[in-house]
C-alpha cells in the first residue's frame, strides 16, 4: 500500500451521503468511491439517488446503494440506517448536506417558508448526527461526521436570510458535537463552500451579483463541485485528519478572507 492510500485510501470504510443526488454532495461521494469506500447514497429524490448510484458503480466499481429519505423525518432517518446496516453492518462516515434555500425578501417570508427551511437544513442535519452518530458511538471504532454549511453561515449575505441562519445553525452543531464526541474518536467537522453554482442557488445568480460575487472572490470564478473532493477524503480519513474536528473549512476561493 502506497503512502497516500495509506493516508487518504478507504477501503472497508462505508459512507452515507445524506443529499447524496446532489451536484455537490455527489461530487463528494464520487471522491469517496474512487477512494475506496462503499457508499450509500440518501436522498429525497429517489430517483436522483439512484441515477448516482449507477453511475459510481459504473465508473467506480464500487460498492453503492440508493435510499429514499427525507432529512427532515426522524422515522425515515432510522429506517436509512436500518438499511445500512442491513446491507453494510457498521457506518464510518456520514456527508450530510440536505439543503432548501429562498431568496425571498426578509418582510415577505413566511412562517411556513422558515420552518421548512430549518427543517430540512438544521433539524435535519442535527437528526442526521444524533441517529448516525449514535450508531458510530455505539461500534466503538469512532467515524468522521462532515457537515455542511456555507459561505453564507457569517457573516451573512444579501438574498438568503434563512437559509443563512440555518447554515449558521450548522456550524454551531458541528462544533457541539465535536467538543460532546471527541473522547469517542467520532470527530465532527463542516466544509463551508463559497459560490459553486447548483440548482438550488441558480435563480440568486443574476448578471449584477454574479459580478459582485466576483469582485469579492480574490479567484474571481465559482469553484467546481470537484473542488470538493480533497476536502472530503481528508476529512474522512482517519488517517489524514485524526486530529481534526470541529473545524470548519471554508472552501470559497477566498471569499471570506476578502475585504477591501
Amino acid at each position: 500500500m502506497s503512502y497516500l492510500d495509506q493516508m487518504f485510501g478507504l477501503p472497508g470504510k462505508v459512507a452515507i451521503v445524506v443529499g447524496g443526488g446532489g451536484v455537490l454532495a455527489g461530487a463528494m461521494a464520487e471522491a469517496l468511491a474512487q477512494a475506496g469506500a462503499d457508499v450509500v447514497i440518501a436522498d429525497l429524490n429517489y430517483e436522483n439517488a439512484a441515477q448516482k448510484t449507477d453511475q459510481l458503480k459504473r465508473e467506480f466499481q464500487a460498492r453503492a446503494l440508493a435510499v429514499e429519505m427525507n432529512a427532515g423525518e426522524k422515522t425515515e432517518i432510522e429506517k436509512a440506517l436500518e438499511v445500512v446496516m442491513n446491507e453494510f453492518g457498521r457506518i464510518d462516515i456520514v456527508i450530510n448536506a440536505p439543503g432548501i434555500n429562498s431568496s425571498t425578501p426578509f418582510f415577505e417570508i413566511g412562517e411556513e417558508e422558515w420552518e421548512k427551511i430549518l427543517s430540512v437544513n438544521l433539524t435535519g442535519m442535527f437528526l442526521v448526527c444524533q441517529i448516525f452518530g449514535k450508531q458510530m458511538i455505539e461500534q466503538g471504532e469512532g467515524g468522521s461526521i462532515i457537515n455542511i454549511s456555507s459561505a453564507s453561515s457569517g457573516p451573512p449575505l444579501s438574498k438568503v436570510f434563512t437559509y443563512g441562519i440555518s447554515k449558521a445553525g450548522v456550524n454551531n452543531l458541528t462544533q457541539f458535537l465535536a467538543r460532546e464526541w471527541a473522547q469517542e474518536k467520532v470527530r465532527v467537522n463542516a466544509i463551508a463552500p463559497g459560490f459553486f453554482p447548483a440548482e438550488q442557488n441558480r435563480k440568486i445568480l443574476n448578471k449584477d451579483r454574479i459580478q459582485s460575487i466576483y469582485q469579492h472572490t480574490p479567484m474571481k470564478r465559482f469553484g467546481k463541485p470537484e473542488e470538493l473532493a480533497g476536502v472530503t477524503l481528508w476529512l474522512a480519513s482517519g488517517q489524514a485528519s485524526s486530529f481534526v474536528t470541529g473545524a470548519i473549512i471554508r472552501v470559497d476561493g477566498g471569499f471570506t478572507a476578502m475585504t477591501i
